[in-house]
């Protein structure tokens, strides 16, 4: 009877869909959440509380009330309705709809993740880089990004966990149209609502064996963070015996005995 309810073509269709939903919101998330945490703690620029409040804004505002207003401005009633209708665009009650509910939902987790974390690792070491000939790139790429990686990640669990698992928004605009417009959780009800029990709690067992997973992703993620900064701080413990004078050898500038200033080693 397990495999039955998952070997189900619309739990299939369910399953496909949950997929694509998390497939494009996550990395759209992701490379928004590391350009705006990058820009928030790095740089000052007018409009920079607005960016901060707009990451802020599925936070404070009920997925149920995004959904609403994706149908408000897209549906066929909508502000966009009759344009979208006459290009034969279809959102709302469509994948796309689905997709945008996701990606409001789920974008401040990768930012919110970053923001602090860069915030707290300043800015001396991209000026460093900067001076020895660095272009912005390559500031980012050897420098920002190893800094950030194991917060990165954490920031992406997240988010595919909660795009995954979203309920509300998507709800709103999927219109329920079994076997095309229909994610996991949103499958869970049906056959909860149709007293078919035994399929219901089948088909969400998968979203429970992903909270399993995300739990022992996160606490791998938390355990490889505390290592390495248990390691840092041992290895600036042993730089204090280095004579000052061999910092001009570049041999010394390694992970291993100055880890803060490693990524800026690399591009001497």
């Amino acid at each position: 009877m397990y495999l039955e309810s998952l070997a189900d073509s619309d739990a299939i269709s369910a399953i496909r869909l949950t997929l694509i939903a998390a497939a494009i919101s996550v990395p759209l998330n992701l490379v928004f959440g590391v350009a705006a945490a990058w820009a928030i703690a790095k740089f000052e620029f007018k409009g920079k509380n607005f960016l901060i409040t707009l990451i802020d804004l599925p936070f404070s505002v009920s997925p149920v009330v995004a959904g609403l207003i994706y149908v408000l401005v897209f549906g066929l009633q909508g502000w966009l309705g009759p344009t979208l209708q006459g290009w034969d665009l279809k959102i709302i009650f469509a994948i796309p709809g689905i997709v945008l509910a996701t990606v409001f939902v789920t974008f401040p987790f990768v930012a919110r993740e970053l923001i602090p974390l860069m915030q707290s690792q300043g800015t001396e070491e991209e000026q460093a880089a900067l001076v020895l000939g660095a272009s912005g790139w390559q500031t980012f790429w050897y420098v920002t990004l190893p800094n950030v990686k194991w917060g990165l990640l954490y920031g992406v669990i997240l988010c595919n966990a909660r795009a995954m698992g979203e309920f509300g928004a998507v709800s709103v605009v999927s219109g329920h149209i079994r076997g095309m417009t229909n994610t996991i959780p949103l499958h869970v009800e049906i056959l909860y609502n149709e007293y078919q029990f035994a399929a219901s709690f089948a088909v969400a067992s998968l979203l429970a064996l992903l909270a399993l997973v995300t739990l022992g992703l996160k606490q791998i993620v938390e355990w490889r963070q505390a290592r390495e900064r248990t390691s840092a701080l041992g290895s600036v413990e042993m730089s204090k015996d280095v004579p000052v004078v061999a910092l001009a050898d570049k041999s010394y500038l390694h992970e291993s005995v100055y880890p803060v200033y490693a990524p800026t080693a690399a591009l001497i």
